[in-house]
């Protein structure tokens, strides 16, 4: 399926005449940094460190949730009950250590192109991360010439429900100002795909991790692509169409 193809299918189901999105929401984590295999790395370190069971790729399949949210499932995998408020609190703060203490993740190729495509179009750029990771977040300025302004962005503190639940998404959205049929949604994980899907964004999968190809559409993203290379082309030219 290509680009056109999936806005129209997307406009049919959403029961719109044309689609004009004023937002683009862009996940962090694999879309605007490369930053997934040490995110894996360090919950793998943690899980060590407590005598946790845990296999490093697994932690790509969690991508998108909070860290109390994957705490919950290490916790009541390995020990059969749930995780203590002050197990979320202690084991991310480690991870998070675990996290700075490796080299800086680069910037994603292609997704400064993407961000700046959406800026030059006058749509409103978003942040949606299911992560509260401080050495990235605090980075986004610099990298990102200042796109992601703190009242654009929606992070693990600012939610109840995770990805794949709509909140983020939903929390975006109200962050833009615009309803779901007015947004784009970015992610690169199946459980951030679909939450872009539920909450009714045209919702662009970009296969940067060990992903099978289809693993995004079945989550329901419209489109999937390759790279955020791929990604920033596919924007411009729906941004193009609306000239």
């Amino acid at each position: 399926m290509n680009l056109q193809q999936a806005i129209e299918r997307y406009c049919k189901r959403s029961a719109i005449d044309a689609f004009h999105p004023q937002t683009v929401l862009f996940d962090m984590d694999g879309v605007l940094y490369d930053s997934m295999p040490r995110h894996a790395r360090a919950w793998k370190g943690v899980c060590d460190e407590v005598g946790i069971e845990a296999d490093a790729d697994e932690f790509f399949a969690y991508e998108g949730r909070t860290g109390a949210s994957t705490i919950d499932i290490l916790i009541r995998r390995q020990f059969g009950r749930p995780a203590t408020d002050e197990e979320c609190r202690s084991l991310y703060k480690r991870k998070t250590e675990l996290f700075a203490d490796q080299p800086l993740a680069p910037v994603m190729h292609g997704a400064q192109d993407a961000v700046a495509t959406v800026v030059a179009a006058g749509a409103v750029p978003v942040l949606v991360t299911g992560s509260g990771q401080g050495s990235l977040l605090d980075r986004l300025d610099a990298d990102y010439d200042g796109a992601f302004a703190a009242s654009r962005r929606v992070t693990a503190y600012d939610v109840e429900h995770g990805k794949p639940h709509p909140e983020p998404y939903l929390k975006g959205l109200a962050k833009a100002g615009v309803d779901a049929i007015r947004g784009i949604g970015v992610d690169n994980a199946p459980l951030g795909v679909e939450s872009s899907s539920r909450a009714g964004l045209f919702t662009i999968g970009v296969r940067t991790g060990p992903l099978r190809p289809g693993t995004l559409l079945e989550a329901g993203a419209d489109i999937e692509l390759e790279s955020m290379e791929e990604c920033a082309q596919a924007l411009a030219t729906i941004f193009a169409a609306q000239q």
